[in-house]
């Protein structure tokens, strides 16, 4: 049983990027908890990246859903994985 105050999704991002900032509003606004990390101020994050990625980088976000990797703001995949892994806004 997973823990449910954990959020399963991480977002890697870029303090100047305009879609990461989007795919974060638009969480927020669903009430889905996420954890941020970004990738030119934390080396480990950039390097965690790399390992998910398999050793790539071709821009962000990039967005793990427990454990299922989607490349850019791509609302379709994002919601897909939310729903495969039954990840539910939290209640306010």
């Amino acid at each position: 049983m997973s823990d449910t105050n954990t959020p399963q999704i991480t977002i890697y991002r870029t303090s100047w990027c305009a879609f990461c900032h989007t795919e974060q509003q638009w969480l927020d606004k669903l009430g889905i908890p996420y954890v941020a990390k970004d990738i030119e101020e934390d080396k480990a994050a950039y390097d965690e990246l790399l390992v998910k990625n398999g050793g790539s980088f071709s821009g962000v976000p990039v967005t793990d859903i427990a454990g299922d990797i989607i490349l850019g703001f791509d609302r379709p995949k994002l919601q897909e994985a939310m729903a495969k892994h039954n990840i539910q806004p939290v209640a306010a």
